[in-house]
């Protein structure tokens, strides 16, 4: 599939954490398929309200150093 913003460039299928992203190496430009931004949301929520949550927001980690979540993960091209 060609990437709709520059019409010339072959997307890039990748998966991370069981989810499957398009993306174009040209303008890095991101496509979800139908489902994959729920999946995103709830997988999400999930992380921030698991256990120990209230926990970890009191003890959060200086502003230099960027926690690794899963859209950190899922984006981090």
């Amino acid at each position: 599939m060609h990437c709709p913003a520059c019409k010339d460039t072959s997307l890039i299928t990748s998966e991370r954490a069981g989810i499957e992203v398009d993306y174009c190496p040209n303008c890095r430009g991101i496509w979800l398929d139908r489902g994959e931004l729920d999946k995103i949301i709830e997988r999400s929520a999930t992380e921030a309200l698991g256990p120990g949550a209230a926990h970890r927001e009191q003890h959060a980690q200086p502003a230099h150093k960027q926690k690794r979540n899963l859209i950190t993960e899922l984006f981090d091209f």
